[in-house]
């Protein structure tokens, strides 16, 4: 059990941006239904992408400041915690 998530205080803030990527994403759908050019469709899929990014970046931040921060008085949790954290980094770096 990790306990209530790091963006718990501003959960509505975080589930109005997906949303918002939510219909970007069926934009999306709808130009390449549409048959729209390549480069548009691309420019689209650029914006999306970099919302995405800007969610993780917050999330992540999120988990530094309210779960890792909190919990790194607790020598035993510190290294799995950096690690944690560590992983999280490269996961987003990987998109």
């Amino acid at each position: 059990m990790h306990g209530t998530p790091g963006y718990h205080d501003d959960k509505r803030q975080v589930l109005a941006r997906l949303k918002r990527i939510e219909g970007q994403v069926r934009g999306l759908q709808r130009l390449v239904d549409e048959d729209t050019y390549c480069i548009d469709v691309l420019t689209q899929l650029a914006a999306v992408t970099k919302a995405l990014q800007g969610v993780g970046l917050h999330l992540l931040e999120e988990h530094l400041q309210h779960c890792v921060a909190g919990a790194t008085a607790d020598a035993d949790r510190t290294e799995e915690l950096v690690h944690e954290a560590t992983m999280a980094v490269q996961r987003l770096l990987r998109t």
